[in-house]
Protein backbone atom coordinates (compact mmCIF):
# COMPACT_ATOMS: atom_id res chain seq x y z
CA UNK A 1 0.00 0.00 0.00
CA UNK A 2 1.39 3.20 -1.17
CA UNK A 3 1.56 6.54 1.43
CA UNK A 4 -0.42 8.35 -0.58
CA UNK A 5 -3.32 5.15 0.07
CA UNK A 6 -2.69 5.26 3.78
CA UNK A 7 -2.71 8.96 3.92
CA UNK A 8 -5.94 8.85 2.50
CA UNK A 9 -7.58 5.96 4.45
CA UNK A 10 -6.83 8.35 7.94
CA UNK A 11 -8.17 11.11 6.46
CA UNK A 12 -11.30 8.89 5.45
CA UNK A 13 -11.99 7.53 9.17
CA UNK A 14 -10.62 10.51 10.52
CA UNK A 15 -13.42 13.19 8.77
CA UNK A 16 -15.86 9.95 9.20
CA UNK A 17 -15.86 9.94 12.59
CA UNK A 18 -16.44 14.10 12.92
CA UNK A 19 -19.17 13.07 10.82
CA UNK A 20 -20.63 10.28 12.85
CA UNK A 21 -20.91 12.39 15.54
CA UNK A 22 -23.00 14.68 13.75
CA UNK A 23 -26.24 13.30 13.78
CA UNK A 24 -29.71 14.29 12.16
CA UNK A 25 -32.71 13.84 14.93
CA UNK A 26 -34.66 10.14 14.30
CA UNK A 27 -36.39 6.96 15.89
CA UNK A 28 -32.47 5.41 15.46
CA UNK A 29 -29.78 7.92 16.60
CA UNK A 30 -27.33 6.17 14.35
CA UNK A 31 -28.71 8.87 11.45
CA UNK A 32 -25.60 11.31 10.99
CA UNK A 33 -23.03 12.67 8.76
CA UNK A 34 -21.21 9.75 8.60
CA UNK A 35 -21.31 9.08 4.79
CA UNK A 36 -19.72 11.96 3.25
CA UNK A 37 -16.36 11.09 3.75
CA UNK A 38 -17.08 7.51 1.74
CA UNK A 39 -18.98 9.57 -1.16
CA UNK A 40 -15.82 12.49 -1.46
CA UNK A 41 -13.37 9.66 -1.56
CA UNK A 42 -15.39 7.79 -4.23
CA UNK A 43 -16.16 11.18 -6.29
CA UNK A 44 -12.49 11.76 -6.46
CA UNK A 45 -11.98 7.75 -7.89
CA UNK A 46 -11.26 5.55 -5.32
CA UNK A 47 -14.67 3.46 -5.06
CA UNK A 48 -13.83 0.70 -3.12
CA UNK A 49 -12.04 3.04 -0.53
CA UNK A 50 -14.89 5.31 -0.40
CA UNK A 51 -17.80 2.70 0.00
CA UNK A 52 -15.40 0.69 3.06
CA UNK A 53 -15.03 4.29 4.45
CA UNK A 54 -18.70 4.81 4.58
CA UNK A 55 -19.65 1.38 5.90
CA UNK A 56 -17.41 2.24 8.75
CA UNK A 57 -18.18 5.57 8.80
CA UNK A 58 -22.26 3.78 9.63
CA UNK A 59 -20.66 1.54 12.23
CA UNK A 60 -18.79 3.79 14.25
CA UNK A 61 -22.27 6.56 14.47
CA UNK A 62 -24.16 3.25 15.22
CA UNK A 63 -21.44 2.66 18.09
CA UNK A 64 -22.03 5.81 19.29
CA UNK A 65 -25.21 5.81 20.01
CA UNK A 66 -24.80 1.83 21.37
CA UNK A 67 -26.21 0.20 18.29
CA UNK A 68 -29.99 0.52 18.79
CA UNK A 69 -30.60 -2.15 15.89
CA UNK A 70 -28.32 -4.42 17.54
CA UNK A 71 -26.50 -6.77 14.51
CA UNK A 72 -28.53 -5.23 12.03
CA UNK A 73 -26.30 -2.89 11.62
CA UNK A 74 -24.36 -4.52 9.88
CA UNK A 75 -26.98 -4.95 6.84
CA UNK A 76 -27.27 -0.98 7.23
CA UNK A 77 -23.30 -0.79 7.15
CA UNK A 78 -23.72 -2.98 3.74
CA UNK A 79 -26.07 -1.15 2.34
CA UNK A 80 -24.66 2.26 2.66
CA UNK A 81 -21.20 0.65 0.98
CA UNK A 82 -23.38 -0.08 -2.06
CA UNK A 83 -25.12 2.93 -2.33
CA UNK A 84 -21.35 4.70 -2.17
CA UNK A 85 -20.41 2.32 -4.35
CA UNK A 86 -23.08 3.18 -7.12
CA UNK A 87 -22.22 6.63 -6.58
CA UNK A 88 -19.08 6.78 -7.51
CA UNK A 89 -19.13 4.45 -10.04
CA UNK A 90 -21.58 7.14 -11.93
CA UNK A 91 -19.95 10.19 -10.97
CA UNK A 92 -16.56 8.03 -12.70
CA UNK A 93 -18.67 8.52 -15.37
CA UNK A 94 -19.33 11.78 -15.58
CA UNK A 95 -22.78 11.75 -14.22
CA UNK A 96 -22.69 13.80 -11.08
CA UNK A 97 -26.32 14.76 -10.49
CA UNK A 98 -27.53 12.00 -11.51
CA UNK A 99 -25.05 10.01 -8.77
CA UNK A 100 -26.10 12.44 -6.09
CA UNK A 101 -29.87 11.57 -6.63
CA UNK A 102 -28.96 7.83 -6.97
CA UNK A 103 -27.14 7.95 -3.12
CA UNK A 104 -30.05 9.99 -2.42
CA UNK A 105 -32.98 7.34 -2.93
CA UNK A 106 -30.57 4.65 -2.36
CA UNK A 107 -29.87 5.45 1.33
CA UNK A 108 -33.30 7.24 1.95
CA UNK A 109 -36.05 4.88 0.17
CA UNK A 110 -34.30 1.77 -0.83
CA UNK A 111 -31.88 0.62 1.92
CA UNK A 112 -34.35 0.62 4.42
CA UNK A 113 -37.30 -1.53 2.53
CA UNK A 114 -36.01 -4.78 4.74
CA UNK A 115 -36.85 -3.06 7.81
CA UNK A 116 -40.70 -3.13 6.53
CA UNK A 117 -40.21 -7.79 6.74
CA UNK A 118 -37.62 -6.97 9.60
CA UNK A 119 -39.81 -4.66 12.04
CA UNK A 120 -42.90 -3.30 10.00
CA UNK A 121 -44.29 -0.55 8.00
CA UNK A 122 -44.35 2.01 11.60
CA UNK A 123 -40.76 1.56 11.46
CA UNK A 124 -40.04 2.14 8.24
CA UNK A 125 -42.32 5.20 7.88
CA UNK A 126 -40.83 6.69 11.25
CA UNK A 127 -37.14 6.56 9.73
CA UNK A 128 -37.43 7.68 6.14
CA UNK A 129 -38.23 11.33 6.83
CA UNK A 130 -34.82 11.54 9.02
CA UNK A 131 -32.93 9.21 6.30
CA UNK A 132 -33.99 11.36 3.38
CA UNK A 133 -32.29 14.55 5.32
CA UNK A 134 -29.30 12.76 6.36
CA UNK A 135 -29.08 11.15 3.11
CA UNK A 136 -29.75 15.18 1.07
CA UNK A 137 -27.14 16.74 3.97
CA UNK A 138 -24.46 13.74 3.35
CA UNK A 139 -24.69 14.24 -0.70
CA UNK A 140 -24.62 17.91 -0.12
CA UNK A 141 -21.83 18.09 2.23
CA UNK A 142 -19.80 15.62 -0.71
CA UNK A 143 -20.60 17.66 -3.34
CA UNK A 144 -19.40 21.09 -1.91
CA UNK A 145 -16.23 18.81 -0.66
CA UNK A 146 -15.51 17.83 -4.04
CA UNK A 147 -15.97 21.23 -5.68
CA UNK A 148 -13.54 22.49 -3.52
CA UNK A 149 -10.96 19.67 -3.96
CA UNK A 150 -11.07 20.17 -7.82
CA UNK A 151 -11.25 23.61 -7.53
CA UNK A 152 -7.55 23.27 -5.62
CA UNK A 153 -6.90 21.11 -8.35
CA UNK A 154 -6.65 23.40 -11.03
CA UNK A 155 -4.88 25.94 -9.28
Amino acid sequence: MSSKNIAWWGIGIALTVIGSTIKIPAIVGSVGLDAFTGLVIAGLGSIGMGAWIAAIGHLLSALLTGFPLGSFHLLIALEMALCVFVFGILNKAGKKAIAAVAFWIGNALISPLPFIFIMDWTFFIAIVPSLMIGSALNVIVARVFLRFIRKGEKR
